[in-house]
């Protein structure tokens, strides 16, 4: 990941609806929600949540995919995983140490 594709991402992410949304589609992995039940869930008007899912897609940290006639968005682990990864690279000038406890906080949910 590069500074263009991290700050795209966090940009996507620094709105509200969006971050929302993100956040129930990490809830809902694998098997992610049609766009329909995310814009009910969120009380998110159908047209609107298109927008935002298009702009989390575009950011590379949600895709989606055709099943029948609903369109399935899930969270992009993997989109996820670099931008964290991207964050963190550097951490802690070399004192791996001191990056313990961040580590063993995502333990669990991972």
């Amino acid at each position: 990941m590069d500074n263009d594709s991290a700050i795209s991402a966090l940009n996507a992410l620094a709105q509200s609806t969006r971050l929302n949304t993100f956040r129930l589609l990490v809830r809902h992995e694998p098997n992610g929600l049609a766009a329909g039940d995310i814009a009910r869930q969120l009380d998110v008007p159908q047209n609107t949540m298109s927008a935002h899912l298009g702009i989390l897609a575009r950011a590379g940290i949600v895709r989606s995919e055709r099943r029948s006639r609903s369109i399935i968005y899930r969270a992009d682990l993997d989109g996820l995983r670099a931008l964290t990864l991207f964050l963190v690279k550097d951490c802690c000038a070399g004192s791996p140490e001191l990056c313990a406890p961040l580590l063993a906080e995502l333990t669990p949910c991972c």
